[in-house]
């Protein structure tokens, strides 16, 4: 039985190769007795080579060029008093960290984050200090670049609380942090050139150039000249957002220092700049600070190609020692300004949408900064009760107006890689 296995499986071998010999090259086994047969096509001095076949792969079809999607997020005035410092000082040092973490997700989740240090550091040699004439420790730029922020715009009325020294130690802070930094400079050829941040998205790069100025120095002047210090001068400004733009900026994003403080209605002084800017068609957002109130947030006619240009006129504070005990309650308040920018593969960067959260700071938990709405949601994690919360939400939403809707959660997904910071030096 073995023996007749054995024929079978030959034989069968032997039709099934003879069917695909030509595809193959598969060679026929040798049955019992036979002579070995050579490589071929069986006809004498031929051999055979396996065909192959010559058509083209087809190629993997290109990839649909992508919108590049961004979210810009700014915040309100960094102040350092003296309690806040205070909150800040522990066995170990200063430490703003466990201060700021009230809104880790929402500067973690944005692709570009723009703070605005209202102070200046502390120059070396010297002690910090707070109000009237301010001197920052170095720490607070050390842990807002830790959070996550990219840069800060520093033109303020506080610019020159520290004479050029100050301006020199916020910058020198500002770069060792890896942060941007525009509105004050230790040269003038520093003072003629915006930061940049570059984002490299779907395979391009978005270049978002950042200027900042602010209405005056408490009567003090430029401590270093006219270039130290960014004064608001509209015409200027213009000037500057055309530059960036023909030198390859996407987007132009411009921080004013202006407005009566705890007031929440813009004065003419910020109208009349924020138009100026809008009508130029050459800026796309403006980022408003000093009242430490909110103010409205607006879409004005204008902006690049005709779109329209956002305007939060004031953000009110980020973290202070700030509320109703030294000045008034709204001063307690603060807006995170959320603005969304798209650039599709064959069409400019534009600033499509903004919307506002509201912030707050429980100085008695120790100055800690809480986004409103997750106050409210666990009371138990502060000192503030839901009814004041409350209170700080409906002056939020009334400040911010109805142009612009309220960001109740923190933008979703991850943002990309970090943006380069384009050094100036």
């Amino acid at each position: 039985m073995a023996n007749v296995g054995a024929l079978r499986l030959v034989a069968s071998a032997t039709v099934t190769c003879a069917l695909v010999i030509t595809a193959a090259g598969c060679t026929p086994l040798a049955g019992p007795g036979s002579a070995p047969t050579p490589s071929g096509s069986g006809a004498p001095g031929t051999t055979s080579t396996p065909v192959v076949s010559s058509a083209t792969p087809t190629p993997s079809p290109s990839p649909t060029p992508q919108d590049v999607e961004l979210t810009l997020l700014a915040g309100g005035d960094v102040l350092t008093h003296t309690p806040v410092n205070d909150s800040a000082t522990g066995p170990d040092g200063i430490d703003y960290s466990p201060l700021l973490a009230g809104i880790d997700p929402w500067v973690e989740r944005a692709d570009l984050a723009l703070c605005h240090l209202e102070v200046p550091v502390a120059p070396p040699g010297t002690q910090p200090s707070g109000y009237p004439v301010f001197r920052a420790p170095q720490e607070i730029v050390r842990d807002l670049g830790e959070q996550g922020w990219d840069g800060c715009s520093t033109a303020s009325n506080h610019s020159a609380d520290s004479g050029f020294d100050g301006i020199a130690a916020t910058l020198d802070a500002l770069d060792d942090a890896g942060m941007g930094h525009v509105g004050t400079a230790r040269d003038e050829r520093e003072s003629l050139e915006p930061q940049l941040y570059e984002l490299r998205r779907e395979g391009r790069t978005v270049t978002i150039a950042h200027l900042a100025a602010a209405y005056g120095l408490n009567g003090l002047e430029p401590p270093a000249g006219p270039w130290s210090v960014d004064l608001i001068d509209a015409g200027r400004i213009v000037e500057q957002a055309r530059a960036a733009r023909a030198a390859g900026a996407d987007l132009v994003v411009v921080s004013l220092h202006d407005g009566t403080e705890y007031v929440t209605e813009p004065t003419e002084h910020q109208r009349k700049t924020v138009r100026a800017l809008a009508r130029s068609r050459q800026v796309d957002l403006v980022i408003g600070h000093h009242a430490h109130v909110p103010q409205p947030l607006t879409r004005l006619r204008g902006g690049p190609g005709g779109d329209g240009m956002w305007v939060a006129y004031g953000l009110g504070n980020l973290l202070s020692n700030q509320g109703k005990e030294c000045c008034v309650a709204a001063s307690a308040v603060g807006l995170l300004l959320v603005a969304d920018v798209v650039q599709p593969p064959d069409g400019p960067a534009r600033v499509t949408d903004a919307r506002w959260a509201a912030t707050t700071v429980d100085r008695a938990a120790g100055h800690r900064l809480r986004a409103t709405r997750d106050a409210l949601a666990h009371p138990e994690e502060g000192q503030l009760g839901t009814a004041e919360l409350k209170q700080r939400l409906r002056i939020a939403r009334t400040a911010a107006g109805t142009a612009a809707d309220e960001q109740r959660q923190p933008p979703e997904g991850k943002a990309g890689k970090a943006p380069t910071v384009v050094r100036r030096d």
